[in-house]
């Protein structure tokens, strides 16, 4: 069966995880990006060489006007999008006291609101088929906060409420919702930890390792799944026992 998913924040990281992974597992593959171009089209290019129906547009999740433009237009070309991954978001890292009212909307607007715009989104036609899947990508901090980033714990913590609440509301229709938490994970967010820090994150994690971007992509993939289909409103920790 012919399966969409529309990925948000889909040129690096987890969200080029998951691009290659569910593209490999033979779903049409729908991807966001904000600021990456020359990432996106790369990422682009290296699926579709390889024959993965691949394509991305830049579109920032935290302006509502474009994104339901994007998903009217997928709707159109695709007549379906059968799952979503809300994994488009942004960090700070500082003490509550100096971060400005900017920075603290600007994470939200990310981070919580864009979340809020993707769902909104797609939620229509999803209802309409009885069907669809929505994997929105929180963070361990959102379930124990983390010191130095309040604001965006917070906000990791608030998609965790909205993921369980949003899954009894739309439960009966058919259209399921989880939420995946990766602990440390080698992407770009995590780029500015020093050496000493990784060691350190390294020694407290049960696994003994940083998680690889492919490892939260593939239970990105499971939770949309029919192999989940009796799965709703659950929240899958992969941060290697980081978090337990």
């Amino acid at each position: 069966m012919h399966r969409t998913v529309l990925i948000t924040g889909g040129s690096r990281g987890i969200g080029a995880a998951c691009v290659r992974v569910f593209a490999r597992a033979g779903w049409s593959v729908r991807f966001l990006y904000r600021s990456s171009e020359e990432k996106a089209f790369a990422l682009t290019q290296e699926m579709r060489s390889q024959g993965y129906d691949v394509s991305a547009r830049c579109c920032d999740v935290s302006d509502r006007a474009a994104i339901r433009q994007a998903v009217k237009d997928i709707l159109r070309a695709d007549h379906r999008i059968d799952a979503l991954v809300n994994n488009a978001g942004t960090a700070h890292i500082g003490l509550f006291t100096d971060m400005t009212e900017q920075q603290w909307d600007e994470l939200f607007a990310v981070n919580l609101k864009g979340v809020f715009h993707c769902t909104q989104a797609v939620l229509e036609s999803m209802i309409s088929e009885k069907q669809g899947c929505i994997v929105n990508v929180s963070s361990m901090w959102g379930e124990v906060g983390a010191s130095c980033e309040a604001a965006y714990s917070a906000a990791k913590a608030a998609v965790i409420g909205l993921t369980k609440a949003l899954a009894k509301e739309v439960g009966p229709s058919g259209v399921r919702i989880n939420c995946v938490t990766p602990g440390v994970i080698a992407t770009d967010m995590n780029a500015e930890l020093t050496q000493e820090d990784l060691a350190a994150l390294e020694d407290e994690t049960p696994l003994m390792r940083i998680g690889q971007p492919e490892e939260v992509a593939r239970a990105i993939l499971f939770l949309c799944g029919e192999e989940s289909s009796f799965i709703t409103g659950q929240v899958l920790g992969v941060s290697g026992g980081l978090v337990i």
